[in-house]
Order: C-alpha cells, then structure tokens, then sequence
C-alpha cells in the first residue's frame, strides 16, 4: 500500500503543481494583455491628441489667413480707393467756386475723370482678389489659365500649365480653394524661391483629381521647414484638408519643390 500511497502523492503533487503553473501564466497572459492593450489605448489617445493639436493649427491658419486677408483688403480700401474720392470729393466741391476759368474747370474734370478710373481699377482689382471672375463664370481651368498668364506677363518666371481632366461649374466652392493653394504655391515660387520656370498638371486617376506642381527654385532644407512652417503652407494644408486631400512636399537645398495633392 505504500509504495501506491506515494505514487498517488506524487501524482496529486504534478496536478498541484501543474495547475498553480497554468494559473500563474494564465495570470502573466492576463497582465501582459492588460498592459499592452493599455499601452495602445496610450498610444491611440496620444495620436488622437496630436490629430486635434494639428487640426486647430489648422483652424488658426486658416483664420489668421482671414484676418490677413481682411486687413489686406481694408487697407486698399483706404489707401486706394477712399484716399482717391476724398480727392474726387475735394475737386468736385472746387468747381462750385466762383469765376472759374475754362482752363481751370477742365484741369479740374479731367483730375476728377483720372482719379474716378483708376478707383474703379483699383475696386476691380480688389474683387478679382476676392473672387476671380473667370473662375465664376468659366470654371477652375479657365481661372488657373488666367493665374498662369497673370505669373508669366512678369517675365520673371514662365508658367506651363496642363490640364487633363474637366471640372464641373457646381463645385466652384470647392474648386475656389484649389486656386487659392495654386495662388500660394506660385507666389511662394516667385518670391521665396526665385524661380524662374513653374510646372502645373491637373490630373484624374480613379475619381479624384491630382495636382503636380513643381518649380526650378533654390529650395529649401525640408527638416528645417517641417518645424518652421509659415501661415501660407499652413494654410495650403487646411485647404487640401477641406477637400478631404492628400499633401506631399518634396524639396531640397538647390532642388527646387515638388507638390502633390489630391482634391
């Protein structure tokens, strides 16, 4: 009986054994679950956190871009256009004087006649900025064609532009912000860059509209700029978020930009 008696212990002592060891790397798989999935949840709140940190950088850009654009135009306004009929109001109230001469009077008018056109050049000017009216009343193609002849008539730089697809009147609203990064993207080119050759393609591919834009420029250092990034690509950026787009920036010192973005 005894020699049954330890075999029986034995046994009882492996399924002991046996069963604590199971329990405890039940325990360890448990935990180690616990800690990873919470280590992810980490990870997803965190990256969350950034994504609504870079939206309202966005939504700042954006309204800065507002508020810029606002003053602009105030200021044109008053510089311009209302310092010009303050003029037209003064020369206007000096042909009530008295014993005028003919010489005079004409001086006077033809004063009045100068300063009321280039007002209303000036307000024109002002509301092609606002909203051009090619791309109104033609469409996005039509207003790039334009933004492109307006950069090349400079002599300093020499836009060739291809389009590859048709855009549709109805979305002119959103065709607007397209044009307003292009503006950008040229702008930036011109001034910045000193480029003297820009390249523009309007593409389609599986429903979505591309644009590939590059220039001859002198670049930048691309680290450098992903920290310092000016209100104008902060803005471009939100634009092609609107559009629920993509965008990519290629640049380098002496190696000119490359953009692509999807809208």
């Amino acid at each position: 009986m005894k020699p049954n008696t330890l075999a029986e212990n034995e046994i009882i002592e492996i399924i002991i054994y046996s069963c604590v060891t199971f329990i405890l790397m039940g325990i360890v798989l448990v935990l180690f679950f616990y800690f990873s999935r919470k280590k992810i949840i980490q990870k997803e709140l965190e990256k969350k956190d950034l994504e609504i940190q870079y939206q309202k950088e966005l939504l700042t850009a954006v309204i800065l871009t507002q508020e810029e654009e606002r003053k602009r135009i105030a200021q044109d306004l008053h510089d311009d256009i209302s310092s010009k009929l303050n003029i037209v109001s003064l020369n206007s109230h000096l042909l009530n004087t008295p014993k005028l001469s003919e010489l005079q009077v004409k001086e006077i008018t033809t004063t009045i006649i100068d300063l009321t056109g280039k007002a209303l050049d000036n307000s024109r000017k002002i509301a092609h900025n606002l909203l051009p009216p090619v791309l109104e009343k033609f469409g996005l193609q039509a207003g790039i064609e334009e933004l492109c002849e307006e950069f090349s008539s400079s002599k300093a730089v020499k836009v060739n532009f291809t389009c590859n697809t048709s855009f549709d009147l109805a979305e002119n609203d959103r065709h607007l912000h397209v044009f307003r990064i292009l503006q950008e993207l040229m702008n930036n080119s011109l001034r910045h860059g000193k480029a003297t050759e820009i390249n523009l393609v309007l593409d389609e591919k599986n429903g979505k509209k591309h644009g590939f834009y590059t220039d001859n420029g002198v670049g930048f250092d691309q680290k450098i700029f992903e920290n310092q990034k000016g209100l104008g690509m902060k803005n471009i950026e939100s634009r092609v978020t609107f559009l629920n787009g993509n965008l990519k920036l290629q640049s380098g010192i002496n190696e000119g930009v490359k953009v692509n973005f999807n809208f």
